[in-house]
């Protein structure tokens, strides 16, 4: 069998060699594929709530907003729409689930021409006395997932932008709404957070376990946008055993806590 190598292009700098590929960190501000080179971009408000909850997504968009873009993928179309909150235009989306495709979604929505956005989701705990619903607002990241490392040098830790932090405690206060600022840990592997793993996570400070909030944090920072975060408690991996505690299908869970907090992210989004 003939192995064939590729061919480089001319003039491009090598990436230094590294042990492990994930920390080979290329800064050129020029990808193959640009999400601008892909995307046209058109008239739309530069505030964006990034909403893990269909459900709420459906109720704000069958009655009061309009599809201003579908992001075309195997998964199918992805609608982002445009809606009025609080007398306000506000773009809303889904961002879905895992670092890489939410990240895709995020790129696509600067591309389009939105500048400040909010997330809001669920995450697992880390403390079993942070009860079910409770709000935490992460100023920092552990990045224990993949797609941060194309967008920052190799690094422990990165953070949202500060307006957006300052944005969400103003809205919360407001409120008078309790919550907790505390560090996330964000992982690629759902089903390998082990309890030496989330000690180790517990120990450098961290209350909740998600998916996203620091592949966010970091392409936030390398488009030069505003990005901040809401999550709210789910599931408990902080006792002696992983506890569902029906964190996303008990009934006042989707019609009263979600709804909330997609309002607060909404609001502090509109602050920035």
């Amino acid at each position: 069998m003939q192995i064939r190598k590729p061919r480089l292009p001319r003039k491009v700098a090598p990436l230094k060699r590294r042990l492990f590929p994930i920390i080979e960190h290329d800064p050129s501000p020029r990808s193959i594929i640009e999400p601008s080179r892909i995307t046209e971009r058109i008239e739309v408000p530069k505030h964006c709530v990034l909403c893990f909850f269909q459900e709420v997504l459906d109720s704000h968009t069958t009655a009061r907003g309009r599809e201003i873009n579908v992001l075309e993928g195997e998964g199918g179309p992805h609608q982002i729409h445009q809606i009025e909150f609080e007398g306000k235009p506000l773009v809303v989306a889904h961002p879905r689930v895992g670092a890489p495709m939410a990240v895709a979604t995020l790129e696509r929505l600067i591309a389009l021409g939105c500048r400040k956005f909010i997330a809001c989701g669920g995450a697992g705990v880390l403390d079993s006395s942070i009860a079910v619903g409770h709000i935490i607002v992460p100023y920092a990241a552990i990045r224990d997932e993949g797609t941060s490392y194309h967008y920052l040098r190799p690094g422990r830790e990165v953070g949202p932008h500060p307006r957006a932090i300052s944005a969400i405690e103003k809205t919360l206060r407001a409120n008078r709404v309790e919550y907790i600022v505390a560090k996330t840990w964000t992982t690629d592997g759902l089903y390998r957070e082990t309890r030496a793993r989330m000690l180790a996570r517990k120990r450098a400070g961290c209350l909740t376990v998600e998916m996203e909030a620091a592949a966010f944090f970091a392409a936030a920072k390398f488009r030069r946008v505003m990005l901040g975060q809401i999550l709210y408690g789910g599931d408990d991996l902080g006792g002696a055993e992983w506890d569902d505690r029906e964190w996303d299908h008990r009934g006042w869970m989707r019609h009263e806590v979600r709804a909330r907090l997609f309002d607060y992210a909404a609001e502090a989004c509109l602050r920035m």
